[in-house]
């Protein structure tokens, strides 16, 4: 299981081709985290100021069509996908939950 935070905004856009972010143009990959903790973290520190919902997909790496790398950053191992990600890799869509302050503090079933 992989995780990638991606705010609703970006996720909406052409429901029907696979997903791609902007850092897969500009990186060459897709940035996941490795579980929900890291997803929380990566969240509060890259999107504490995206206005709106902010989503967490939960993807199983044996749908994608890209490449999986576990490559490192600062002393830890983080799964890039080389590839946009197909919708039907994607097994559940998380909200996170922030406090007033923006923060990430948990994730929950999207409604």
């Amino acid at each position: 299981m992989l995780l990638h935070v991606v705010p609703l905004d970006e996720w909406s856009v052409d429901p029907g081709l696979p997903y791609a972010p902007p850092s897969l143009a500009a990186e060459g990959f897709v940035h996941c985290s490795p579980d929900e903790t890291t997803a929380l973290a990566i969240a509060d520190a890259h999107y504490r100021d995206v206005p709106g919902p902010l989503l967490v997909l939960v993807l199983d790496a044996s749908r994608l069509g890209g490449e999986v790398r576990w490559e490192g950053s600062d002393g830890m191992l983080f799964p890039h996908v080389y590839g946009p990600i197909e919708r039907a890799a994607v097994t559940a869509v998380l909200e996170v939950r922030r406090d007033a302050d923006g923060r990430a503090r948990e994730l929950a079933p999207r409604a």
